[in-house]
């Protein structure tokens, strides 16, 4: 097993969940006694340090895991929202240089999820916003969260997508729990939908982490930039479909197999590669299994590994450095240039024929 560090060097995980009881309340009230097809696991904040010390893990930035806080009304969305991102709060207060947060809006709720998006990274110092890649089946990318979007971008802000349960999912009949390959299908129609309707092209100050390695987008990236061929994308996406699918930062919770990271390593430069646990949901000993993959893993030297357990996530988290540690400043994106504009009005004419070819 490897050997615990420091916990001011140790590694980081971006993807690590919390159980508040305001949540484990909404839960039992609602009669939610599995989330996902799993149950809903014991949890405390003292199993999360057990299991960060036993791996060396020295921060966590923790997040509430779907289904969110929507079961009921907006006023029911919102409480419980303030009540979780408080719980987060108080327990990073409580266990000084151990626990970061991206705190969990009132989705699907627009004007609502502003206003505590603002309170958390502007009143509590959240690290980022936790959404899910759907809610009540209405996907990131939907025109109704632009006054969201235009919000995070204007606070450069950190964005974790994890996965929810999408109503088709779950009217599929299939005898599996939707944990297993729904949710990747949740993470990839998401990050293509904010792809494809612009989303990253007008808010390119927006930094975005995929759980899951993505899902199924690393592996599909090329058929998806197919859309680059269809007019109606044209505008939305003018710098191409894989420029930015790049932009994305991947966390490599219960996908650090070969097969995956070679993939994810196809597509994006290895600094957006992040560690991540899916503790308590995936428990102690798939955790300990995650951590060994990595250890083990022949596709990276040991300076690669290391980035991945560390040095990747404090681009995008400098507050978490050591005074010996000098993070690299994160990527830039910009939107297009009026001159790239105008170059990409010119390849129209020829867009528009290939998509009538296609179409006979």
């Amino acid at each position: 097993m490897t050997p615990a560090q420091p916990h001011s060097s140790g590694r980081i995980d971006v993807h690590h969940h919390v159980l508040p009881p305001a949540l484990l309340d909404a839960l039992a009230r609602h009669g939610v006694t599995d989330m996902a097809g799993g149950p809903v696991p014991r949890w405390s904040p003292q199993q999360s340090l057990d299991i960060m010390d036993l791996h060396g893990i020295g921060r966590a930035i923790t997040s509430v895991s779907a289904p969110g806080v929507r079961f009921a009304d907006e006023a029911a969305a919102q409480s419980l929202a303030r009540a979780c991102n408080d719980f987060s709060a108080d327990m990073a207060v409580r266990h000084p240089g151990r626990f970061g947060s991206f705190a969990i809006l009132p989705m699907p709720f627009p004007a609502a999820a502003c206003a505590e998006a603002i309170h958390a990274l502007d009143v509590q110092g959240a690290d980022g916003i936790v959404l899910l890649g759907s809610v009540d089946g209405v996907f990131l990318g939907d025109p109704r969260f632009e006054e969201l979007m235009a919000e995070l971008d204007r606070r450069s802000a950190i964005v974790f997508i994890h996965p929810n349960l999408h109503p088709s999912s779950e009217i599929l009949g299939l005898d599996m729990p939707g944990f297993l390959m729904e949710f990747l299908c949740d993470t990839t129609r998401a990050a293509l939908n904010l792809i494809l309707m612009g989303v990253l092209e007008r808010h390119p100050r927006i930094r975005w982490i995929l759980a899951h390695a993505g899902g199924f987008l690393p592996y599909a990236a090329w058929r998806l930039s197919l859309a680059n061929l269809m007019p109606a994308f044209a505008d939305r996406a003018p710098q191409g479909v894989l420029t930015y699918m790049r932009r994305f930062y991947f966390d490599t919770a219960l996908s650090p197999s070969p097969f995956a990271m070679a993939a994810l390593g196809q597509l994006v430069d290895h600094s957006h590669i992040l560690f991540g646990s899916d503790f308590p949901f995936a428990p102690a000993p798939v955790t300990a299994l995650q951590v060994n993959q990595i250890d083990t893993l022949p596709l990276w030297h040991m300076g690669e590994r290391n980035a991945v357990y560390r040095a990747n996530a404090l681009s995008l988290f400098p507050r978490f450095a050591t005074p010996r540690e000098t993070p690299l400043a994160p990527d830039m994106h910009r939107s297009m240039t009026f001159g790239q504009r105008m170059r990409g009005a010119a390849l129209r004419p020829m867009l528009g024929f290939v998509d009538r070819i296609r179409n006979r």
